[in-house]
């Protein structure tokens, strides 16, 4: 299709929470990419609009773009379709339908259905104002996307049959043209539908008409979505009775889940920076060159007397007149003249004429100036002086233009790169930003760890929060403290929402696991139209850690992708995929490389019990032998409520699955956490 005749499509959001707040919305943002990566190139969005659930705001909205002159192919609506009181959509749109099309509807349900029971509880309208097509989707960001893309790639031959196209010229080569040009079969329609109805139509829903009249011989609607993007979370809305009683998300290996960290995580984004203490722990965005060079000036490098050398076969000793002094301070210096020397101290500028510089220790004072303030006359006693000694040319440490730090380089805090750049007058660099971290910890039972007063009987103080923050800040990265969110779907939700406008990455802990109040994969997927990446790791601690990524407009407009990682509840299991799978991701958003922890080889002071299913992270102390070498010792007990076992901790043993015991003496990688102790 030509780019004369893309259709033109526009999506209204309906509610009265994205009206108000529009990074609320995710639904806008997720069909826009369906149109994008499902429509062929065919569809272009012209707009995306939000209004609350207001019979007369979705009236006036739809007939402004059905009723222009430059009228748009189609409408889709997102929201309000279900059975609460607020939901008006459906008897907004039906009043103002000149034709209805139930076949499309039909398709959306039975598409929906497939997946869940619950798709019963829409109510779909579609049909056609006057040249455009107008079709009704649920609210959340994932039904309404799997209803589009079991339509969207018959959408364009409905659009041009209801913006006047010739329906004979349309048909003219029969159904078989018509599924080759949409993408579709009647094969894969007849078996969609037999999945999603547990049996085959056999009768002809379709007539096998050949002829040009609009319906005969289509096929039904395909479901394009991935099974795999279904929510596979609980759905709290069912109560406790219906929860997965084992977990729905595949167990990978930890090698496995990195690479998906990796894969998605967001690109870093560059900012410009001033050259400034706040730099440290950022990484360079772009090459930077010397803007002028270092030194600027000719300048002494000793202490001494600024001399026109001889030509060769003079002789450089000699009583001269001093003419002038050059101290390592701004300002003029008069020319030296043939017989004359300059004291000079180190780094002072050279005067003009000067062409080395004799060290003040081959010289003698013979006479001062009137009251001995001043030397007159100083002799110098050395032989053989030559041009350019003891000298610093102009550029012989850093030429203007010289490449001084690469792209990729971290500005560390011992000062090297900050010196460099201020050495050369830099006053801003381009860096990938740092990401902003919130941390939030979940669950009924969390009191704050400072609260006075002895607990009450299931209540446990929140160790988890303070000890992330405190990692992440160490870690030269700026948190926010999101506080403790209660074990309530609504409430959760409209946390996170809030979180997600304040910082780049949310981590949360607690609230991963297989209990009915367990809700933040719910809240992920289901609520937030989030993709829930991973779910479960094969390791120990740590196995239900979950790593996420969801849709979300910025007060800009532009749509993003916010990072959620959930951890564990238990302490040791936070602290431990804080450090394995968090810091990667937060490197690759702040353009470290190489990210995550650093790896070495240890060697085992004593034996190590291993686990027969789970690769184990073990708490370890590392310390640096006499003889060079890195031995490793046990912290205690492993349990992963155990916060003690992280006390002088300084590493994670990599242990692998097995069921014999690692000896004395073995040795295994490590992942170091801090300072290796001596």
């Amino acid at each position: 299709m030509s780019v004369a005749n893309v259709l033109k499509a526009a999506i209204l959001v309906v509610s009265t929470t994205a009206s108000k707040d529009p990074s609320a919305d995710a639904s806008g943002g997720v069909l826009s990419e369906v149109f994008d990566d499902v429509g062929g190139g065919k569809w272009q969005v012209d707009e995306v609009k939000i209004v609350g659930d207001d019979v007369l705001e979705i009236k006036r909205s739809i007939t402004a773009w059905a009723d222009k002159e430059d009228a748009v192919n189609l409408i889709v609506t997102t929201g309000g379709t279900g059975f609460a009181i607020s939901d008006n959509t459906p008897e907004a749109v039906t009043p103002l339908l000149h034709k209805q099309a139930p076949g499309l509807v039909h398709g959306m349900l039975a598409a929906s259905l497939a997946i869940t029971p619950f798709a019963l509880m829409s109510r779909p309208v579609a049909g056609v104002r006057h040249k455009t097509i107008v079709i009704t989707l649920p609210g959340s960001p994932k039904g309404a996307k799997e209803n589009l893309q079991s339509i969207l790639k018959l959408l364009p031959h409905a659009c041009l049959q209801a913006a006047g196209s010739d329906s004979r010229a349309l048909h003219s080569g029969g159904v078989k043209r018509l599924e080759k040009e949409a993408g579709v079969s009647s094969a894969s329609n007849q078996q969609s539908l037999a999945h999603s109805h547990g049996h085959s139509h056999s009768h002809g829903h379709g007539h096998g008409h050949s002829h040009g009249h609009g319906h005969g011989g289509h096929g039904m609607p395909i479901r394009h979505t991935n099974p795999n993007e279904n929510p596979r979370s609980n759905d709290p809305s069912l109560g406790p009775t219906r929860r997965n009683r084992s977990s729905p998300y595949p167990m990978l290996a930890v090698d496995d889940a990195i690479k998906l960290i990796k894969e998605h995580t967001p690109a870093p984004q560059v900012v410009s920076a001033k050259v400034d203490g706040s730099l440290v722990g950022s990484v360079l965005a772009e090459d930077v060159a010397a803007s002028e060079a270092v030194p600027a000036y000719r300048a002494s490098i000793v202490d001494g007397y600024a001399v026109i050398a001889p030509k060769a076969g003079a002789s450089s000793k000699g009583v001269f007149p001093v003419a002038s002094v050059s101290h390592a301070t701004p300002g003029g210096i008069n020319p030296l003249e043939p017989g004359q020397i300059t004291r000079i101290t180190t780094g002072a500028p050279l005067p003009p004429g000067a062409n080395s510089v004799v060290m003040v220790e081959d010289t003698v004072l013979r006479t001062m100036t009137e009251g001995d303030i001043e030397e007159k006359e100083v002799e110098i006693l050395a032989e053989g002086v030559k041009e350019g000694e003891n000298i610093r040319e102009v550029g012989s440490d850093i030429k203007k233009g010289e490449i001084i730090l690469k792209k990729g380089e971290e500005i560390s805090d011992i000062g090297g790169e900050l010196g460099l750049l201020a050495s050369v007058g830099k006053a801003e660099v381009s860096v990938f930003k740092k990401p902003i971290i919130g941390v939030l910890s979940t669950g009924d039972e969390i009191v704050e760890h400072s609260r006075p007063g002895e607990l009450k009987l299931g209540e446990v103080r929140d160790c988890n929060r303070p000890t992330i923050t405190s990692t992440l800040r160490g870690w030269g990265f700026e948190t926010i403290d999101l506080g403790i969110a209660r074990d309530k779907p609504r409430a959760l939700e409209e946390t996170l929402r809030d979180a997600m406008r304040k910082v780049d990455v949310i981590i949360t802990s607690g609230g991963v696991s297989m209990g009915e109040l367990d809700l933040l994969k719910p809240t992920i997927e289901r609520s937030l139209g989030g993709t829930i990446h991973f779910g479960r790791v094969s390791m120990k601690p740590g196995k239900p850690t979950t790593f996420a990524t969801v849709p979300f407009k910025n007060n800009s407009g532009e749509r993003t992708q916010k990072v959620i990682f959930s951890l564990p509840g238990n302490p040791v299991s936070a602290v431990v995929t804080l450090n394995l799978f968090v810091l990667p991701s937060l490197h690759h958003l702040s353009g470290v490389s190489p990210a995550g922890l650093s790896k070495i080889l240890v060697t085992l002071e004593h034996e190590f019990r291993l686990d027969p299913q789970r690769a184990e992270y073990h708490r370890a102390i590392i310390t640096m032998g006499k003889d060079g070498l890195c031995y490793a010792s046990s912290t205690g007990g492993q349990r992963s409520s155990k916060v003690g076992s992280l006390k002088s901790a300084n590493a994670l043993l990599c242990l692998p699955t097995g069921t014999e015991e690692l000896g004395k003496g073995t040795k295994v990688e490590a992942l170091l956490m801090g300072r290796l102790k001596s």
